[in-house]
């Protein structure tokens, strides 16, 4: 189990960067052939990703929505781009594979969506938690240092007024 950081602590992530989510839906169970490739190829990539940092990655984080999905922070849109459509990285005959075969059937689908952060534009809050999110991917830092109500941390005002006081 994750070691918990007891209190408040934010995210602190130097310059912009890229939020990237990317997941699966498997429509049809019983088509197991069609989907499974898509499923299992998720976790090969990240894999490839974390052992080239030079790549863009900065973290990734495994959920669930509806069916399994990625959570990536990436340093750039430029790199995220790049590795997409690198031809000796997995993602690119993964990607050409699907579109030859799964996208056929129905039988799974797949979503992303992509997020270009400024730097300063982000909020985040963690209360008694272990490194997740983007403090996984960035610092993670007393709340106090970059503000203790919403509106501070994403820049939208000077005045760091909680809506409820903290105590302690």
């Amino acid at each position: 189990m994750a070691k918990v950081f007891k209190g408040r602590f934010t995210a602190d992530v130097d310059g912009d960067f890229v939020v990237f989510l990317i997941g699966m839906r498997v429509n049809k169970p019983w088509d197991v052939r069609d989907w499974w490739p898509t499923f299992v190829g998720m976790r090969p990539m990240v894999k490839e990703l974390e052992a080239r940092p030079e790549l863009g990655l900065m973290s990734a984080q495994f959920g669930w929505m509806g069916g399994p999905f990625v959570t990536q922070y990436w340093r750039s849109f430029e790199q995220l781009d790049a590795y997409a459509r690198a031809s000796d990285h997995l993602h690119l005959p993964a990607w050409k594979e699907w579109n030859h075969a799964a996208r056929a059937s129905g039988a799974v689908g797949i979503w992303h969506e992509t997020y270009k952060v400024h730097a300063g534009e982000y909020e985040a809050i963690y209360g008694n938690m272990p490194h997740v999110g983007l403090a996984q991917a960035g610092a993670h830092v007393p709340l106090a240092k970059k503000g203790l109500s919403a509106p501070r941390r994403i820049g939208a005002t000077e005045e760091d007024a909680p809506a409820v006081p903290y105590p302690g």
